[in-house]
């Protein structure tokens, strides 16, 4: 059993609002996501990594004060980002450029044909 942030009763891991008084605890829906908040006056956004990179698109930033994909800034080093190989690059632009490198090899052919005497 843990506790509510907000009343300080017990309440069950696994709930989405206090029982008591009905303080949000989880993200609406999903117990096993957690709710980020910000404690005081402070807001959430000044120390996320997603706000410091520019790829936050959640509506209330930069004043958000509950945010379920908060990452603090500060551990960014603990996390690792995904980093495609060079053959997966290849292979997926040849997949989506496979038409057009088809014409320009036989455009390519075309002139050279034309331009035998």
């Amino acid at each position: 059993m843990s506790e509510c942030p907000r009343c300080h009763q017990p309440i069950d891991v696994q709930a989405i609002a206090c029982p008591h008084c009905r303080l949000p605890l989880k993200a609406f829906g999903h117990p096993g996501i957690p709710l980020h908040r910000a404690a005081g006056e402070d807001y959430l956004c000044a120390t996320c990594l997603y706000h410091v990179d520019d790829t936050c698109n959640f509506p209330q930033r930069p004043y958000a004060k509950e945010c379920t994909l908060y990452v603090n800034s500060s551990q960014q080093n603990s996390i690792t980002l995904y980093k495609p190989k060079r053959t997966f690059l290849a292979r997926t632009w040849l997949s989506r450029n496979a038409v057009w490198l088809i014409l320009g090899t036989l455009l390519l052919v075309s002139i050279l044909v034309a331009l035998m005497p």
